[in-house]
This record gives C-alpha cells, sequence and structure tokens, in this order.
C-alpha cells in the first residue's frame, strides 16, 4: 500500500485505479454474468465506497452487462475491473485480482453458488450463499 491508499489496474497497464479506504467487505461470485464477463468459473470481488475508489490513469470502456448494471474493463487489454449498479450509486466493486497486492483482502464469503460450475471446488469453509450476499 502506498501513501494513498490500494493501488490496482489492468494487465497491460493502460488502466489504473486507487482505493483509499479498506473495502467494505470481499467476496467470490459465480454468477453466469460474472463468469462470462471475466471468462473464468468465478470472480473475486471487493466492494468499496464509491468516493474511495478512482480511476487515476487511462480511461476504461463501460459495458451495460444487464438492466442497471455498468462493468468496467480496459479496452486494450480486456481486464475486467469494476462493477457498478445503479441501485447502489455510494459503492463499487472491483475486482480482486486486479489489485497490485492480490493478497491484501482475501475473500469472506461467496454468492451466486446456484450458478457455480460444477467441476469448481469450493471447500474453503467460507459462508455461500445461493444467490446474493442477504438471506435467500
Amino acid at each position: 500500500m502506498g501513501d494513498a491508499g490500494y493501488d490496482g489496474g489492468c494487465f497491460c497497464g493502460g488502466v489504473r485505479y486507487r482505493i483509499t479506504a479498506a473495502p467494505q467487505s470481499s467476496f467470490v461470485c459465480h454468477c453466469v454474468s460474472c463468469r462470462r464477463a471475466a471468462g473464468a468459473q468465478s470472480v473475486a470481488w471487493l466492494t468499496v465506497s464509491s468516493g474511495d475508489f478512482s480511476f487515476v490513469f487511462g480511461e476504461p470502456v463501460e459495458y451495460r452487462s444487464s438492466p442497471g448494471v455498468t462493468r468496467t474493463f480496459c479496452g486494450g487489454c480486456g481486464t475486467s475491473l469494476t462493477y457498478r449498479h445503479d441501485e447502489d450509486p455510494d459503492s463499487v466493486d472491483v475486482t480482486t485480482a486486479s489489485l497490485d497486492r492480490t493478497d491484501e483482502f482475501p475473500p469472506e464469503y461467496h454468492v451466486w453458488m446456484e450458478d457455480k460450475v460444477g467441476w469448481e471446488s469450493v471447500e474453503d469453509g467460507l459462508p455461500r450463499f445461493q444467490r446474493g450476499s442477504s438471506a435467500d
């Protein structure tokens, strides 16, 4: 962590961001849209306050992946960077693996287990939710 917070960015270095406060939560999502957007079996996310997040270099591409949802990614290398929902403008989810120091915030729980691919093992003992992180 530098003086300004937690830094991260895309694979090619074309987009960089900074988080200036510790995340509110850290989780792994197994939903179909996250899997498709990242091309991976699951995606680890950090939820941070919108006021504690900023892009500091480069401009990501925005994509409306579903009603009310905007994802960002690097237009050069394709790295998935953020997820925002119109109904929660005060927070932004940031891909954990795009942090410079990915081990800072290990996941605390899993969401959308009902969409998990069958061959992915999730034997880490963390809480699991069939859908979102609230009671289903």
